[in-house]
């Protein structure tokens, strides 16, 4: 399978095609200096280079093909990439004899680089971070998930300070991410059954490292208008656009591995939106082998895991009776099954003709293990799970924990990790730390609170940005903006959605010690 881009450079910057395409450059910071210099201002406001790319001049082309240094700059970066990826990792040295070849992972969003927006808060977060995390270890991982038009949208205030929301387009040709083409060059789709039609669906692959992400898009010329729209926005619409877009992640996502050969020995479903998956890879079983669905299913089971994040019960997604049965009647018979068994695997009571189908019960009944993503969650989870074991004592639910981890180069800003990078390598986390915490601890204090300061006041400058723009847009909301809050106070940021189990009215709980805390003379506190 090959990919294919019409993007045209002189042969003496060639490889910025290479280097602008692995998102490597989003956690590594090695090549920030590069992109600043062939464009500081689409570079500040996008964090972007294949955009960069696309938008730069022939003529700033050519001066910078002609400077020796930059071509210097870009074999030296290219040469490091190739080293990084063609280093024996983790996985090859510590699992050298495993039996295992692939890892397919599936998500509704990955939050990568903000310069692909397919992400709306943590859930993409910690996908981006997996993804990177395999990359580093060696982990022989594919991912799948949906390239949306717009996406999640962008948030802005009104004179009131009321939310706006805004859809920007997402241009293709203007992200990092190249086609997917078959052996004659033509772009690959694959076909999803909806009623009385098929859907058909582009694909694309993302470079993260040495991991592959495989998005897919309804938005082909092929498909109906309403149909070129299913992956327009994400978590977007109602109950009707979510099953759709859930049927192309599970069951597009799994017959997409199929086109490429890369047929996954392990099938991770991050949350339940991709729970279709599970019925797919067992009605693809079902025939390879001319067994009976419920045979398949089990046989399938044991290399399906399922990651749960939700807390409540509410969050999960759930569909009509009927809606799902509109949507899901054909795929029933190729499934050799009634409507009424396929139901029963998204339901507790599978009697109850009036209960909903629940995506997270789907993926409990296909999956061969299940985990929450802390210990507390874990408990939680079991609980919530267990009216699909209702003689089960809760604690005996079979859902287990994996604390939940960040890919911390992706957290380090890039004061940050010049600073690590002097005390402790560049590969810090690629090798053993068992020295680094007595690395990090020879660093004097004064140096340490300097980083912290300085970050701050970066925070600052770029929150009185914002608030300078709003200003100009829609009149002072605050006096003196450009002054506005004190780069030297404790800066509690909050920037999570306002939803009520995530508790955003905490700090509200006791308002007279919040009061004392913000209004100490001697110990400023601020809340951005």
């Amino acid at each position: 399978m090959i990919t294919g881009s019409s993007l045209e450079l002189p042969p003496e910057l060639a490889h910025l095609r290479t280097l602008a395409l692995d998102l490597r450059w989003s956690w590594s910071h090695v090549a920030d200096a590069l992109w600043e210099h062939v464009d500081p201002i689409l570079w500040r406001r996008t964090r972007n280079p294949w955009l960069i790319l696309q938008t730069v001049g022939t003529g700033r082309l050519r001066q910078l093909a002609a400077d020796p240094r930059f071509r210097a700059l870009i074999e030296e970066l290219e040469q490091e990439r190739e080293a990084a990826h063609g280093t024996r990792a983790w996985f090859a040295q510590t699992h050298a004899g495993a039996r295992l070849r692939r890892v397919a992972y599936f998500s509704m969003e990955y939050g990568l680089t903000e310069g692909l927006p397919l992400y709306s808060g943590g859930l993409g977060v910690l996908a981006g971070d997996h993804l990177k995390t395999a990359s580093e270890l060696g982990v022989p991982l594919v991912a799948v998930g949906l390239l949306y038009q717009q996406g999640y949208f962008r948030q802005g205030l009104d004179p009131s300070g009321a939310q706006l929301a805004f859809f920007p387009f997402n241009d293709p040709t203007q992200l990092p991410v190249q086609p997917l083409r078959d052996a004659d060059g033509e772009w690959l789709h694959v076909a999803v059954p909806l009623p009385g039609r098929a859907l058909w669906l582009r694909t694309w692959q993302v470079q993260v490292g040495r991991v592959r992400l495989c998005p897919l898009d309804s938005n082909s010329p092929l498909n109906s208008p309403p149909d070129r729209g299913i992956t327009s926005e994400l978590y977007g619409g109602g109950p009707e656009l979510r099953l759709q877009q859930e049927m192309v992640l599970g069951i597009g996502g799994y017959r997409l591995l199929e086109a490429l050969d890369l047929v996954p020995d392990v099938c991770h479903l991050n949350e339940g939106h991709s729970a279709f998956v599970v019925l797919e890879r067992a009605r693809r079983f079902m025939q390879a082998h001319d067994l009976p669905f419920r045979v398949a299913l089990t046989a399938t089971r044991a290399g399906n895991l399922f990651t749960t994040h939700t807390p409540v019960a509410a969050g999960f997604d759930r569909f009509a009776p009927d809606l799902f049965a509109h949507y899901m009647g054909p795929y029933a018979a190729e499934l050799g099954l009634s409507m009424d068994a396929l139901l029963a695997l998204g339901r507790a009571r599978p009697e109850d003709s009036s209960e909903p189908f629940q995506m997270a019960w789907l993926a409990l009944h296909g999956a061969g293990a299940v985990n929450g993503v802390s210990r507390l969650h874990g408990a939680v989870s079991r609980g919530l799970f267990q009216p699909l074991f209702p003689r089960w004592p809760t604690p005996e639910v079979p859902v287990g924990h994996v604390t939940n981890g960040v890919h911390v180069p992706s957290w380090d800003s890039p004061a940050a990790d010049r600073l690590w990078t002097k005390a402790c390598g560049k590969s810090r986390w690629r090798e053993a730390t068992g020295t680094m915490e007595a690395s990090i601890r020879a660093l004097d204090d004064r140096t340490l609170w300097e980083l912290r300061t300085a970050n701050r006041r970066r925070l600052v400058d770029w929150a009185r940005m914002r608030l300078v723009c709003q200003s100009r847009q829609w009149g002072p909301s605050i006096p003196a903006p450009e002054t506005a809050l004190d780069p030297d106070a404790l800066t509690l940021g909050f920037a999570r959605r306002f939803a009520t189990y995530k508790r955003p009215d905490l700090l509200l709980h006791d308002p007279e010690r919040l009061e004392r805390l913000l209004r100490d003379p001697h110990r400023p506190v601020q809340l951005l």
